[in-house]
C-alpha cells in the first residue's frame, strides 16, 4: 500500500505541514497552503483540555474533501495516553489518507495499531504513518517498516530523538546522522516512503534550506514542517530540477534508441538498467508534482 511503489501512482510528500487541530483559523488557512501533505495534529500542538474539540475538528476537516489533492493525515496521541483510543477510533472513521502515530517502537505496536484501525472501520485508503523518534525504534526500524502492508510511511521525529540520545541540535545533524541513515535503509528495504524531521528555527531560512538539501541528498521523500513559510523551500528542494528532468528524458530516449545495439550512452556516460530506473522515478515524481499543482 505504499505510495512510493513502482506499480502504484506516486504521491509527492515534499512538504508535510503540521497544523494544530485546535486552531480553526489554521485549519481554514491550510486549504490554500501549497504543501503536498498536512498533519492535522492532536498531540504536541494541542493542550490537554482542548484535545476533544480538536479531535472533532480534525476529523471533520479530514472528511470534508476541501483540501484538494493534498495528502491529509491526522496525528493522534500516542499509545498509552488517555486520548489514544478515542483519537484512533475517530480518525479511522473519518477516513483521512493516513493516521500518524507518534513513538511507534516495535513491529508489535504497528500490528496493534493496524488491528485497532480495522476494528474501528478505517477505509482501505487510510494507511498508517509511524513516527520513528526513539532509540529502540531506530534499532528496530526494519521490523517496524515491514510489520504491515498498511504501513505506508515512516516519519522522523528528530526533536524527540535528539532528546532521547542526550544529543544536541547542531548544523549538519552529525549526532543523529546514523539514526537517519538507519531509518532510510529500513524504509527503502520495505519499499515505503520516509519523511524527514522538522527544522525548528523558522526564522533561519538559510539553515532550513541547507537541511532540506541534506535530506534530499540523503534520499528522504520530503520534510515535515512547522510553519507555512517553510513550504516553498521544501517543495523546491525535494522536486527534481529542470536539468534532472531533462537528463531523465535524455536517458530514457537514449535507452530506447539504443536497444539491441549493445552499449548505450547519454552525454558520454554509459547507461544501464539502474540509470533507466532512476530516470523513470525522476519523471514519475515530476509528473506527480505537476498533477498536484494542476
Amino acid at each position: 500500500m505504499s505510495p512510493q511503489t513502482s506499480d502504484e501512482k506516486f504521491t509527492p510528500l515534499r512538504s508535510v505541514l503540521y497544523m494544530p487541530s485546535s486552531n480553526e483559523r489554521a485549519l481554514e488557512k491550510a486549504k490554500s497552503i501549497p504543501c503536498d501533505g498536512l498533519i492535522l495534529d492532536l498531540e504536541d500542538a494541542v493542550a490537554p483540555d482542548a484535545k476533544p474539540a480538536a479531535r472533532e475538528a480534525a476529523c471533520a476537516a479530514a472528511a470534508s474533501g476541501e483540501y484538494g489533492r493534498r495528502t491529509v493525515t491526522i496525528r493522534v496521541n500516542g499509545l498509552g495516553t488517555e486520548w489514544h483510543d478515542a483519537d484512533l477510533a475517530a480518525a479511522a472513521q473519518a477516513g483521512p489518507a493516513a493516521i500518524v502515530v507518534p513513538k511507534v517502537n516495535s513491529a508489535a505496536e504497528v500490528q496493534q495499531l493496524v488491528a485497532a484501525m480495522e476494528k474501528a472501520g478505517a477505509p482501505d485508503h487510510t494507511t498508517l504513518w509511524a513516527m520513528v523518534e526513539t532509540p529502540v525504534a531506530i534499532l528496530d526500524a526494519l521490523a517496524i517498516a515491514r510489520a504491515s502492508e498498511r504501513l505506508s510511511t515512516l516519519v522522523m521525529g528528530t526533536n524527540d530523538l535528539v532528546k532521547e540520545l542526550y544529543a544536541e541540535h547542531v548544523p549538519g545533524r552529525a549526532p543523529i546522522l546514523p539514526s537517519l541513515h538507519t531509518a532510510l535503509l529500513a524504509a527503502r528495504a520495505a519499499g515505503i516512503a520516509i519523511v524527514d524531521g522538522v527544522y525548528n528555527d523558522v526564522k533561519n531560512l538559510e539553515g532550513f534550506l541547507a537541511e532540506c538539501q541534506q535530506g534530499r541528498e540523503m534520499g528522504f521523500d520530503g520534510k515535515t514542517l512547522i510553519h507555512p513559510g517553510q513550504v516553498e523551500g521544501a517543495n523546491e528542494a525535494f522536486a527534481p530540477s529542470e536539468q534532472a528532468v531533462a537528463d531523465a528524458r535524455g536517458v530514457l530516449q537514449a535507452w530506447e534508441d539504443g536497444r539491441g545495439s549493445g552499449v548505450v550512452t547519454y552525454n558520454g556516460k554509459m547507461v544501464e538498467n539502474l540509470h533507466v530506473e532512476s530516470a523513470q522515478r525522476t519523471l514519475s515524481i515530476h509528473e506527480a508534482i505537476l498533477a498536484l499543482q494542476g
